[in-house]
């Protein structure tokens, strides 16, 4: 298979782990991408996908970590600095030093300089997983940030120990006292390097905005080859960390960028939109690849006569238990310790609970799996590098048992934690987001008048279906509210059935434009039985209509630009009036009180497009439309700053807010200029 089908293949794989995800919002997504690549490996064994060590760090690592950078949340991580770093430097050591040392005691056939390599790469955390798991249940916002904080740091304190290490078994040689010096070496150069290369990028790109090269599409490209361009120079010119490097120049980014935030909206606008594809495309790739090794490793290291069927396995669970504990155990006299002995005034006791959450969170990830990856296969010498399957299998094996462990225990905890009564106040982020969109619905109602009524009932579709786009954590009540929705407007249907058949037995209008009307009916009908085949004729129809519309065929009068009303669509206005009279006067009130209103705004908005005028540019609706969407965005904004002031919502939240009502405001309000 070529490059480019690998690629693509891939990325396909990745849109199906996505929609599963969706039907299956328990399981994060990372672990789905891992059964995926599992299935795919062992569905198609004749396909194989080799990169080079150093390709997977430029391609995967470097801009994985320079985004990280770029997010540096200053103020929040200040607040957490000691245990921050402590966990990114210090028990890095420590999981390297003591988990090399129990690796190597464990399995014997794994070299000592080898097992120091692989517990350095499984000693960086990866939030991602966590942040799936934190969407759906209440973890301690204090947890959160420090797992936030400490990946951003112990992605390349891990990274730069475990290549150190893969140098020392490569070349057969090791040194205490040259080990800690080029460490030295490797880590200061590289941040140093990255602080003079990042200014110097961020200095390039405002001289070229003086000189009227302001084009964003330009500077966000910059800005996205900005990791590759310095991951390269500083490996391969000053032999330091790549990945060192990136962090800094992407917390340089983020500090200079800060403070011209208005002057490049747009630019910071189409930035971001692609640097969430790259990043989402990036981690998805990684875990699969993932569990697309995990098949080919464990049936190596299966062919090794020393090891039985599940001795491997038993090796993964006893290695990820022991990183877990290095982890609560530093945890729990680190905090204690600066309890009794720190000088921090809001220093204070973890309990048994706490220490619990930060050792279960510190799930391991994409920067695990794309170093282990890059173990070389030979040796200096030409012999084959130690037990390299095996230290994959165990690498894809932790990663994968930290995740499960996480998905099962984390909401145990959260549940626990509830029983007694101490959940907070706080919404997640799906929640905050419809309150949002309900907020933007009552002011629009608000507005409403009988000059705008059309261009508000087209809004009000508009954010009511951004609402049903909202996954919902409780399955069962989607469930229960499509199946509400979904009777009221049959019954509705009946209304205006029995209305047609009434003007079939009147003789109001010609008998093929009301059977016409009938097959309409049918056809809604049969929408409203929700399944893929109804879905695929609405699509083909909506197609075929919008054709019909381009090459004219729906003739306009000149002088009103309104369509002119036939018979048919009289007839068909009439039998949504009669809907909406018996939806009015509730009949159906007292069965869904809470679903007649949205029928309601329904038939109104099909009744005004009827009789609404249809050119194809309405410039006094355009200025409606404009005016409106304004009002609304204040109104949105307004609510978040309620929701933070009653907090309700956590800053971080708050600005992931601003951002999602940003996108939209470009959207509406972007003309296009060529």
């Amino acid at each position: 298979m070529s490059l480019l089908m690998m690629v693509m293949f891939l990325l396909v794989c990745l849109l199906f782990s996505n929609v599963i995800s969706h039907y299956i919002p328990s399981i994060p997504t990372a672990l789905i991408q891992i059964v995926i690549g599992i299935i795919i490996a062992l569905a198609f064994r004749d396909i194989s996908f080799q990169l080079g060590s150093e390709w997977f760090l430029l391609l995967f690592v470097a801009p994985l970590l320079y985004n990280d950078g770029r997010h540096f949340p200053r103020e929040e991580l200040w607040k957490m600095k000691a245990p921050i770093f402590g966990n990114a430097i210090v028990l890095v050591l420590l999981t390297t030093v003591g988990g090399g040392y129990f690796i190597h005691w464990l399995v014997p056939a794994i070299p000592l300089a080898a097992a120091f390599a692989l517990a350095a790469i499984l000693s960086p955390t990866d939030p991602v997983a966590v942040n799936g798991i934190a969407n759906r249940i209440h973890i301690p916002e204090r947890v959160l940030t420090l797992v936030r904080g400490e990946s951003l740091i112990n992605d390349a304190t891990g990274l730069v120990a475990f290549k150190y290490a893969v140098a020392a078994v490569v070349t057969g040689y090791f040194s205490m006292t040259a080990a800690v010096l080029n460490f030295a070496y490797i880590f200061i150069a590289g941040a140093v390097l990255g602080l003079l290369l990042g200014l110097m990028i961020t200095w390039v790109k405002h001289s070229l905005r003086k000189k009227g090269i302001s084009d964003v599409t330009f500077h966000s490209l910059l800005q996205v080859l900005t990791p590759f361009v310095i991951y390269i120079i500083t490996e391969e010119f000053l032999h330091a960390s790549g990945v060192i490097a990136v962090v800094v120049s992407g917390i340089i980014h983020s500090i200079v960028e800060e403070r011209s935030e208005t002057l490049i909206a747009e630019e910071k606008l189409l930035t971001e939109n692609i640097w969430s594809i790259i990043l989402f495309v990036l981690n998805g790739i990684v875990f699969l690849l993932l569990g697309w090794n995990i098949p080919s490793s464990m049936a190596a290291t299966l062919e090794d006569p020393n090891l039985r069927n599940w001795v491997a396995w038993e090796y993964v669970v006893a290695i990820g238990l022991m990183i877990m504990v290095i982890r609560f155990i530093w945890t729990y006299f680190f905090f204690n310790y600066r309890y009794h002995f720190g000088r921090a005034n809001n220093s204070d006791r973890l309990s048994f609970k706490t220490c619990l959450w930060i050792s279960i969170t510190g799930v391991r990830g994409a920067v695990t799996m794309a170093g282990v990856l890059t173990i070389p296969y030979l040796l200096y010498n030409g012999a084959v590098f130690p037990e390299r399957s095996l230290l994959l299998f165990l690498a894809a094996g932790v990663i994968l048992f930290t995740l499960i462990v996480a998905t099962v225990l984390l909401p145990l905890l959260s549940e626990e934690g509830a029983r007694k009564g101490k959940v907070s106040n706080k919404v997640d982020f799906a929640e905050a987001r419809k309150k949002i969109i309900l907020e933007a619905i009552k002011k629009i109602k608000q507005e409403m008048d009988e000059e705008n009524e059309v261009v508000a009932y087209e809004l009000i579709a508009k954010y009511k279906k951004m609402l049903k786009g909202i996954h919902k954590q409780n399955v069962a009540e989607t469930k229960d509210y499509r199946h509400k929705i979904r009777e009221v407007r049959l019954m509705a249907l009946k209304e205006e059935r029995k209305y047609i058949r009434e003007a079939m037995v009147d003789d109001q209008a010609d008998m093929e434009i009301l059977e016409i009307l009938e097959k309409n009916l049918d056809h809604r009908e049969e929408v409203l039985s929700n399944n893929s085949r109804s879905d695929a004729k609405y699509i083909v129809g909506k197609l075929i209509r919008g054709w019909q519309r381009y090459r004219g065929k729906y003739h306009q009068h000149e002088e009103t630009g309104n369509v002119q009303l036939h018979p048919g669509k009289e007839i068909q206005m009439r039998a949504f009036q009669a809907a909406l009279a018996a939806l009015e006067k509730g009949t159906f009130n007292q069965m869904h009180a809470d679903i007649v209103p949205i029928v309601i705004l329904d038939y109104k908005r099909m009744i005004g497009r009827l009789i609404a005028p249809k050119s194809r540019y309405n410039e006094k609706r355009e200025e409606q439309r404009e005016s409106l969407c304004i009002k609304i965005m204040d109104a949105e904004r307004f609510e978040i700053s309620r929701m933070y002031e009653a907090s309700e919502i956590n800053n971080k939240m708050a600005k992931d807010l601003r951002r999602f009502i940003n996108y939209i405001e470009s959207v509406t309000l972007y003309e296009y200029a060529e």
